[in-house]
Formats: structure tokens, C-alpha cells, sequence
């Protein structure tokens, strides 16, 4: 089982703490390139260090700007990785998937399901508000846009659920010894790390409400699977076909993409409509296609230690 491959009695909780101090660390330490570039750019052309996250979007070409932010994910991922081998003891496999292996059909069927979703949508909201959005498509920064997104967003995307639905959703299972503790913090946890995205502060608080349901819809389909891998790939299509298709002068990721939404931001059907439509149609399709049962359990349930028949309540 998923959840219980981290539940040891050596996984004390100070271990994830000193654990996630190494990643941020990590992330901080593939930040460098960005801040070297970034000084660099002040100093040739003696204009004030960017103080804004707006201000370091305008300071490079969107690509290279993509690729710098990019990059820091990498290094992250490779703390994931030195955490869980050196520090827990465990196999990068352990954090991934319940398992013999990866499960790369299921990566590819949770992105191909997203992608197009993600795809229909953007072109009906196109057609139904074509004066929301101009076209930005231009061939030669397209393509190197979509090598960039293609190689590095997936890294991003996976650094994310390795932390938060493999790694802390396993710490949490530690300290708690039940499912649902876990399931609520990296949700929650996971919603609050995007409160600075600029989407935030054009659209209110309100945006939370999505970012912590996407939480939520992640953290039910690993426990529902007993792995990550289709919240791997559900992550890296929202993402990479996001950047692909639409950008705006507020978005987080500024790119060469196809279309340019020009439109007041404002918080609408789009927010709340993934959360409380297309995200319960996709637990849905899961579930028939994975055969789910006994969800009460998976999403609720005490974890029963391999040493110990009793369980620790929280």
C-alpha cells in the first residue's frame, strides 16, 4: 500500500522536517542561474535589480525567463531523491508507486485525458469569447517554447506531486497514522504555496478555492491508486498544454503560447467549474477504468504498521 511504504518507526517526523529544509534548499541552490542572469542584465545595462515577480518576467525574453525558472526544479528533484535514498532509507520507487513499477500507461492516459480536455475547453472559451483573446502564435518562438515546456515543465510538475503527494503525503501518514490527515494538509499546503502566483492578486482569494480543490482532486486519485502516476500525469498536461495554448500579461507563466487572453481577469465559471464538475467526471472515468472500490478506506482509513496491530490515532 501506497501510504504505508513511508509509515516506519525509524520515519520520525523531524526527519521530513529536516528533509524538506534540504529541498527548499535544493530549489534555492537552481535559483542561482536565474539571480546570476538577472544581476547580470542589471549591472550591462544599469537598470535596478526587478523587486516584483512582474519585474523579472519583463527582464528577459519569455523563453529564456521559462527556462531559468525551470531549471531550479531540476535541482529540487534531485534533493527529493538524495532525501528519500539517504535520509528515510527508501527507494525513489517507494515515494512514487505501490507498485512493482511505474505505471507509465497510467501517466500517459491521466495526460492524454487532461490534454484534451484542457484542449477542448481553451478553444470553446475561444469561440464563445473571441474577443477575450488575440492570436499569439509565431512559428520559431512556438517551437522553442514548446522544446522548453516539453523537456523542463514535466520535471516541474513532477517535483511538485513528489513532494506533496508522495513525500509529505507519507510524512503526514507517519505523524497521524490515518489517510484523511494527510490527504487534507498536502492539499491544503499545496494551495496555499500557489497564494503568490499573480492569478491571486488579480482574482482574489477566491482562486484558492481551485488551487486547493486541484490539491484535493490530486491527493484523492493517489490514494484511490495507490500511487502517483496519474497525478503525475494530470499535472505535467495542465501545465505543458496550458503554457502551449494560453498566456496574459498576469498569468504565472509568461509564453510564446497560441493564444493571448486580453480579457479583465476576474474569477468565474472557470474556477469553480474543474472543481465541482470536470474533476468528479474524472474520478469517475478513474474509477471505472482502475476498478476503485472501497473509497471510505483508501480516503479515511487508520494505517496499520507492519509491527503493530493497533493503530495510533491522531
Amino acid at each position: 500500500m501506497f501510504l504505508e511504504q513511508g509509515v516506519k518507526e525509524e520515519n520520525k517526523f523531524w526527519k521530513y522536517l529536516l528533509g524538506s529544509v534540504f529541498i527548499i534548499t535544493a530549489s534555492f541552490v537552481g535559483q542561482i542561474p536565474l539571480t546570476l542572469a538577472i544581476l547580470y542584465q542589471t549591472l550591462i545595462n544599469k537598470i535596478p535589480y526587478p523587486t516584483s515577480e512582474a519585474g523579472i518576467m519583463k527582464i528577459f525574453e519569455s523563453n529564456i525567463t521559462l527556462f531559468l525558472i525551470l531549471i531550479s526544479f531540476a535541482f529540487a528533484l534531485a534533493g527529493i531523491y538524495f532525501v528519500v535514498r539517504y535520509i528515510h532509507h527508501q527507494t525513489f520507487l517507494s515515494v512514487t508507486t505501490s507498485r512493482p513499477k511505474v505505471d507509465w500507461n497510467r501517466i500517459l492516459f491521466s495526460f492524454l485525458l487532461w490534454g484534451i480536455i484542457t484542449a477542448v475547453l481553451t478553444v470553446l472559451f475561444y469561440y464563445l469569447s473571441p474577443e477575450d483573446f488575440v492570436i499569439n502564435f509565431k512559428p520559431i518562438p512556438f517551437a522553442i517554447l514548446f522544446i522548453i515546456g516539453t523537456l523542463l515543465i514535466p520535471i516541474q510538475t513532477s517535483t511538485e506531486e513528489y513532494v506533496f503527494r508522495g513525500y509529505l503525503m507519507q510524512g503526514f501518514a507517519n505523524l497521524a497514522r490515518n489517510k484523511w490527515f494527510p490527504l487534507l494538509m498536502t492539499s491544503t499546503i499545496f494551495g496555499v504555496m500557489h497564494i503568490f502566483n499573480p492569478e491571486v492578486s488579480k482574482m482574489g482569494y477566491i482562486v484558492m478555492v481551485y488551487y486547493i480543490g486541484t490539491g484535493l482532486f490530486l491527493g484523492i486519485i493517489t490514494l484511490m491508486d495507490e500511487g502517483i502516476e496519474l497525478a503525475l500525469g494530470f499535472h505535467a498536461a495542465n501545465n505543458l498544454v496550458g503554457a502551449l495554448l494560453v498566456t496574459s500579461d498576469w498569468s504565472v507563466f509568461q509564453t510564446h503560447s497560441v493564444f493571448k487572453d486580453i480579457s479583465e481577469p476576474s474569477a468565474g465559471a472557470d474556477i469553480i467549474l474543474p472543481v465541482i464538475v470536470i474533476y468528479p467526471i474524472m474520478l469517475y472515468i478513474f474509477s471505472k477504468k482502475y476498478n476503485w472500490t472501497n473509497w471510505k478506506e483508501k480516503l479515511t482509513g487508520e494505517i496499520v504498521t507492519e509491527n503493530k496491530s493497533e493503530t495510533i490515532k491522531l
